[in-house]
């Protein structure tokens, strides 16, 4: 055999030594680091904007919104005379539900969708004045800026930790509590009016942002938990069932319904957020009027 052939085959051999030992160490190191985590056990794993979304999209989020009804406890209130039976009072959900949706999201979607393309505290403090000083209903104000503070407190104390370590947003909460002395504007003197609210479109907006939901997973959740919020309230009212409830929930009229308002907001600047249905300003505005109720608003 030729010098030259025996010393390229020897090589070669070498290097698929060299090779198989790499491999081999690659596997060795792979098996160290599964038996750490022990038995049976699955490695941890990031967290991701699925796992938020669900958490957001939960009825069981305190936010409070079980103490509002959104309008329906007074709608039911003005038309009772039309309502002589409770199937009649139940057939009176699917005519308000367009309304309200239509009326929810022209007021708020702009101001959620705006948060959610800059979330910064700045902007999401000028949304929230923006749409104080579109709220006409003193009743509706009252409900949105009690819902985005619980809102802001779920977020401090359950989820920044996890979903934003940076704190990104923490200064916003420091504006909402800053003295009463140090809210003042410039040019305004001590006590002028307050810097934040805490409504809750721009702020859930926001906490969508940072969560890593996308804009329209964004305003599907939020007019979704609108939707089961009345859905709720017309429950406790004693409208339909539990059961009746679910079948709304899950109905196609409620998909599309939502699809649709989405759809007309995407582009809407906050500058012409506003009330499409003015009916529900008076409703609104007549529930603290009524003789007897079980809701706030």
């Amino acid at each position: 055999m030729h010098p030259t052939v025996v010393e390229d085959s020897q090589e070669a051999l070498e290097n698929e030594i060299a090779d198989l030992e790499l491999r081999l160490q690659n596997a060795r190191d792979r098996l160290a680091a599964a038996s750490k985590t022990g038995p049976g056990s699955i490695p941890a794993a990031p967290p991701s904007a699925h796992h938020y979304l669900l958490l957001l999209s939960d009825s069981a989020l305190p936010l409070g919104s079980f103490a509002f009804s959104s309008g329906l406890e007074s709608f039911l209130a003005h038309t009772r005379q039309r309502q002589r039976s409770a199937s009649a009072s139940a057939s009176a959900f699917p005519a308000f539900l367009p309304l309200s949706l239509s009326s929810y999201a022209s007021t708020t979607l702009p101001f959620v969708l705006a948060a959610h393309r800059d979330p910064s505290p700045a902007a999401v403090a000028a949304l929230d004045d923006a749409q104080d000083a579109a709220v006409v209903c003193t009743v509706g104000r009252r409900a949105s800026v009690a819902q985005g503070r619980a809102l802001l407190s779920i977020w401090e104390k359950s989820m920044a930790a996890s979903a934003d370590p940076a704190g990104r947003l923490a200064s916003y909460g420091e504006m909402l509590r800053a003295p009463r002395s140090e809210r003042g504007r410039e040019g305004e003197g001590e006590g002028g009016p307050p810097v934040a609210h805490a409504h809750l479109a721009p702020l859930f907006g926001a906490v969508a942002a940072l969560c890593g939901l996308g804009a329209r997973q964004a305003a599907y959740v939020f007019m979704l938990a609108h939707v089961k919020a009345l859905v709720s309230a017309a429950v406790r009212a004693g409208l339909f069932g539990p059961y009746q409830a679910q079948r709304i929930l899950a109905g196609a009229d409620v998909q599309r319904l939502l699809a649709e308002v989405v759809e007309r907001e995407w582009h809407t600047p906050v500058e012409e957020a506003g009330q499409s249905v003015p009916v529900m300003d008076l409703w609104f505005g007549r529930h603290e009027l009524l003789y007897s109720r079980i809701f706030n608003s």
